[in-house]
């Protein structure tokens, strides 16, 4: 099970926000290099990191401070917010993004998804990010007209093979993980997944090593690090 630290970007401070909610947000540093290198010293093998600014306008704002993280930091990362066109895709890739993780054009355009895998295969993940079931896109703004589960299955049957998963009303309030639209998702489909939301301790991230065995491959962790719920050393005795 792979401990993925999260970095929010949001005007290029690294930010955590509640249920998603650009109203209530904290800002835990201006310094989103200095973030991801502390990440890496502590001795994470993979980071994601998210563009708020993109989420919410569909154009990547925070380029620059990726540009940054990638060339001073060194060790890979999955990028996402904003991310709705093949060039952007391209791009990223092209910086040295080493998976794009898509969310809004993803679940409204089953088209441009399918062409999306043709091309960029495994370089590409999609995260369903739910709430009450339902699919949430524009920034979590906006809902689809499509269930989460219902979601992972178009997924399975394109092809690919994992998928992130976000419970929003548990992101960002130090809850608890949505264990059962987790182990859900893995009992409806047989695609692996990488948890996100709600870890609020190490005894979370024991209920979730649990579901290995059925599938969960790793969990972003956000929140719980910045508030040093744990140290992120305590929480890669999972890997």
């Amino acid at each position: 099970m792979l401990i993925i630290p999260a970095i929010d970007l949001r005007g290029g401070k690294v930010v955590r926000l509640f249920q998603g909610k650009f109203d209530q947000e904290k800002i835990y540093s201006s310094c989103p290099v200095k973030v991801a290198r502390h990440w890496a010293k502590q001795g994470a093998k993979f980071l994601h990191i998210v563009d708020l600014d993109g989420a919410a306008s569909g154009v990547s704002k925070n380029l620059e401070v990726l540009k940054k993280i990638i060339t001073e930091v060194g060790i890979p990362l999955e990028f996402g917010g904003g991310v709705r066109s093949m060039e952007t895709i391209s791009n990223l890739l092209d910086l040295g993004v080493g998976r794009v993780v898509l969310g809004t054009k993803a679940a409204s355009d089953a088209k441009f998804l399918k062409k999306a895998w043709k091309k960029f295969g495994e370089k590409i993940i999609v995260s369903i990010d739910a709430q009450g079931g339902l699919v949430l896109t524009q920034g979590w703004n906006r809902a689809a007209s499509k269930t989460a589960l219902a979601f992972a299955k178009e997924l399975e049957k394109i092809g690919f093979k994992e998928l992130i998963y976000t419970d929003i009303s548990k992101d960002g309030t130090l809850a608890g993980p949505n264990i059962l639209g987790i182990k859900e998702l893995l009992k409806a489909t047989g695609l692996n997944v990488i948890a996100s939301g709600g870890v609020s301790g190490l005894n979370d991230l024991a209920k979730l090593n649990k579901l290995k065995d059925q599938g969960l491959t790793g969990v972003i962790i956000g929140k719980a690090l910045y508030e040093g719920k744990f140290a992120l050393v305590e929480a890669l005795k999972f890997n």
